[in-house]
């Protein structure tokens, strides 16, 4: 089926390869599995109910709408050509056809109602998040997600999801290049979840409106700070499912990628159990007293895996965004300036806020920062010092 595609449509191949060609950038050119595909136009039949329910829904309305569309253009152009005055019809005077006024009010209602009652039930279904076997909160951040996992097997649970930081660096280089078919959708920690279980998903957001959206599994829903929303879903096939923030939140827009994993049971049950043990040994006491050289290495890699983006990784900043490499909040001895823009963030959400880190990542990535590039201030700030300043 994709070779008569790409047959049947070779002319347009030869327009993007000869655009590829003048850009000077090569992107992907093969199908996601469980995300987008060349050239896709239709919404994508999914892996749940839902998701199906909603391809046949789009499918039927969509040849509803074209059978009423020719219809009545065919009737109008008949009508309009048939009788027109260079063939000696004259316009009719007349007022009032009872028979042509219910017809026209009958036939509209009648369509409307044959749309509705399986638009309805289908709407209806994607809100009965009852009975659910998971219950995940995902948080939108500029631009992140956050995980919490509130009920069910893996309660207690939470991380965050970042874009993979070397498809960043691919994007800051200009996307050169042969890029991978999972380009831009590559991130540090998937969600995951089991198969043939009912996942209900809660949202909010930290900052700005964002969207949770997987078309292959059905949901999108909007991510209001301080509000909650749910939707919910239940894959039946094993799988990578890809989606993206569907809300315009911000110059890192783009860059807000969704990967949902779904494993088997026993899969899961392991994945769980790996979790548990890894955030076990990230459970570092605040009041630990750390040596430079220890933070320093805990600060590199949370400024990769969340400054680096904005910041750049030489501190040097980019259009709007400061530098901080010789920046007077961060190489200034009183180490409150900085853990506060950690903290609260600053200019209305530009720089966000970071408290879902812990204290040490925030202790250890300020650490960092005043000690690299031109900032050898030699100084060390301690997590206690984050611990005190939360909440303020």
């Amino acid at each position: 089926m994709k070779s008569i595609w790409r047959n049947k449509y070779r002319p347009a191949n030869l327009l993007l390869a000869a655009g590829a060609a003048f850009s000077g950038a090569a992107h992907a050119v093969n199908d996601l599995p469980g995300g987008p595909s060349v050239r896709q136009l239709n919404l994508p039949l999914g892996v749940t109910k839902i998701a199906q329910e909603q391809h046949f829904l789009h499918t039927v309305m969509m040849i509803l709408c074209t059978v009423i569309f020719v219809a009545v253009f065919a009737v109008m152009f008949y009508s309009i050509w048939k009788h027109r005055k260079s063939v000696g019809h004259k316009a009719a005077n007349f007022h009032e056809s009872v028979v042509v006024e219910v017809i026209w009010t009958i036939v509209p209602f009648i369509i409307v109602i044959v749309m509705a009652l399986p638009a309805t039930k289908v709407l209806v279904a994607q809100k009965d998040t009852t009975n659910a076997d998971l219950t995940i909160k995902t948080t939108g951040y500029q631009w992140k997600w956050g995980y919490d996992y509130l009920n069910g097997e893996g309660e207690g649970l939470a991380f965050i999801s970042t874009l993979d930081s070397s498809q960043r660096a691919m994007s800051d280089a200009g996307a050169k290049g042969a890029m991978p078919d999972d380009y831009l959708f590559k991130v540090d920690n998937p969600l995951v979840v089991p198969v043939q279980k009912k996942v209900r998903i809660i949202t909010t957001a930290n900052d700005v409106i964002h969207a949770f959206a997987v078309p292959q599994l059905g949901i999108k829903q909007d991510a209001v700070p301080g509000f909650v929303r749910d939707t919910w879903f239940r894959a039946e096939t094993v799988g990578d499912y890809y989606g993206q923030c569907q809300e315009l939140c911000g110059k890192e827009h783009a860059y807000m990628p969704i990967h949902v994993k779904v494993v088997s049971a026993a899969d899961y049950t392991a994945w769980v159990d790996g979790k548990r043990k890894e955030a076990a040994a990230k459970l570092d006491d605040p009041g630990k007293v750390w040596a430079l050289p220890d933070m320093m290495t805990r600060g590199e890699k949370v400024y990769a895996a969340n400054c680096a983006a904005c910041h750049q990784a030489n501190g040097k900043g980019a259009g709007p965004i400061k530098p901080l490499d010789a920046s007077p909040k961060v190489v200034d001895a009183d180490h409150k300036v900085q853990l506060m823009v950690l903290l609260n963030g600053q200019n209305n959400g530009a720089m966000p806020s970071w408290k879902q880190l812990s204290d040490t990542d925030l202790a250890a990535v300020a650490t960092y920062t005043k000690n690299s590039w031109s900032n050898k201030t030699g100084q060390l700030v301690q997590p206690a010092e984050v611990l005190a300043l939360r909440g303020k």
